[in-house]
């Protein structure tokens, strides 16, 4: 199996500044990794629309297949991961991103509050799912992503059902 590019986008002003540690997105890269895609330490960037699209997008640019993304899917002022996302997407991929909510209940009943999203990068050919930021919505949420990526990968690339 052929080792693909991903990455990891950790979005949080307090981790960005410094002042808290990242730990959801070196958990999201050793998931990736174990998995056999060729993931870097995550980058972290702060919370906003333009810093989270302007991260998808250089990502995109380098060539990455799937993105993660961790924080920011929250209902406070500066949780606008899904904003900045919406701004890359060319098509959504909703299933993904409803699974991840459902999911998580088995975790918190605070799940339903993540509006996180899904979706392809056309042509580029990429998939980018936001994930909450707690550590275990991404212990439960890579698996998920993990479970649909490769299938989306050939989908992307021209395959058949």
């Amino acid at each position: 199996m052929t080792s693909l590019p991903a990455c990891v986008i950790t979005v949080s002003d307090r981790s960005f500044a410094g002042e808290r540690e990242d730990r959801g997105g070196p958990i999201a890269v050793g998931l990736l990794r174990d998995a056999g895609w060729h993931c870097p330490d995550a980058e972290i960037v702060a919370d906003g629309i333009d810093s989270v699209a302007d991260a998808l997008r250089r990502a995109v640019a380098r060539g990455v297949r799937l993105i993660v993304t961790t924080g920011g899917t929250g209902v406070a002022p500066r949780d606008l991961t899904p904003e900045g996302t919406r701004q890359v997407i060319t098509r959504e991929v909703p299933g993904v991103a409803e699974e991840l909510r459902r999911g998580g209940l088995a975790d918190t009943p605070l799940s339903v509050l993540s509006r996180g999203l899904a979706g392809v990068v056309d042509p580029a050919g990429a998939l980018i799912v936001n994930l909450p930021g707690s550590t275990r919505a991404v212990a439960s949420g890579v698996p998920v992503v993990l479970g649909v990526a490769r299938h989306i990968m050939e989908q992307l690339d021209g395959g058949d059902h």
